[in-house]
């Protein structure tokens, strides 16, 4: 496949790169898309999905991912479980390589390679992840009716999960390393004033308890170094996401948290260069709006190549407004 040109290359395999790869296979766009070395995204690592259109019942995260990856596949989109490590987009053709060497020259690029959710990296937290342990409120947040559940971070973030849960939730602990919250006054005045949500100070996660489920969590106190067990049926990780555009640094303009800058039609500082689901999506994070701009991206793609079959070769800068 050593620089073999393609109209359209599509870099990730969450919903966002999927519905990309359906959309641009019905436009006979024969695409290729490298969906790493982890495919499905985000969703592998959830359990019951009950919020995404289409599915009366509740449908695991691993399983909807597969049905979309069947779907591409049925629909001749061509996928390689690999990552992208080097990607050109000095010049069109834009230049992609993968870790494996393979090398692919695109008219045009689709960049769909999430954002992945920041752990506190604990061996009983990853045992019950997608069992009680969550890093979204609004995906999970229905499962926890009337029960109490915990929160640990102190950025808006938190504060944003932590107000949505006490809509189903009984009580909501935050838990945060600090004696003061890093939550905009607005953010942090609407947790402090909800009655349903209390704070933890100067302390740390130390372990996750339950063994099929989260039954509660132990409690260190950073200061006194004292412990303490808290009975909570949920806890939710809110210290942060991180958008993977490593790659494309220096070759595509970023925000200050790394996200990639596109426009309302999922174009970037690079024409020919889109950008779907959470790489550019901070503020929803869901599959549906994943897919949604995915469906976005293809369908610009298919008509940016549309104009350029008159255009000679070249990248000319655009600048779609900031988020």
């Amino acid at each position: 496949m050593s620089d073999e040109l393609r109209k359209l290359v599509i870099i990730g395999s969450g919903a966002a790169g999927y519905t990309a790869g359906i959309y641009a296979a019905r436009a006979n766009l024969k695409p290729l898309l490298f969906g790493g070395v982890s495919m499905g995204g985000q969703l592998m690592i959830t359990s019951d999905v009950e919020n995404y259109p289409g599915f009366e019942a509740p449908i695991l995260g691993p399983e909807l991912m597969e049905r979309m990856n069947k779907q591409c596949r049925r629909l001749g989109v061509e996928i390689i479980p690999e990552n992208v490590c080097k990607a050109d987009f000095g010049k069109r053709p834009f230049l992609l390589e993968t870790t494996e060497g393979v090398r692919a020259l695109a008219e045009s690029v689709i960049i769909a390679t999430g954002a992945n959710a920041q752990w506190l990296g604990l061996p009983s937290e990853k045992k019950l992840m997608g069992h009680g342990v969550s890093a979204c409120a609004t995906c999970d947040a229905f499962f926890f009716k009337n029960k109490k559940v915990a929160v640990v971070g102190g950025g808006d973030t938190a504060m944003e999960e932590s107000t949505f849960l006490t809509k189903f939730a009984s009580e909501v602990t935050v838990i945060h390393r600090r004696d003061s919250l890093r939550a905009s006054k607005t953010m942090q005045d609407r947790a402090s004033s909800n009655p349903k949500i209390r704070f933890i100070w100067d302390s740390a996660v130390e372990e996750v308890l339950g063994e099929e489920e989260v039954a509660g969590v132990r409690v260190k106190n950073l200061k006194t170094r004292q412990t303490r067990m808290l009975e909570v049926q949920g806890l939710f990780i809110a210290i942060g996401h991180v958008p993977n555009t490593q790659v494309f640094a220096g070759q595509i303009a970023l925000d200050p948290k790394g996200y990639i800058v596109a426009d309302a039609r999922t174009r970037t500082s690079v024409e020919g260069v889109f950008a779907a689901g959470d790489v550019m999506d901070p503020p929803y994070r869901q599959a549906v709006t994943a897919a949604g701009t995915g469906c976005m991206a293809a369908l610009e793609a298919e008509r940016f190549l549309e104009a350029q079959k008159e255009k000679p070769s070249g990248v000319k800068g655009q600048t779609p407004s900031a988020r």
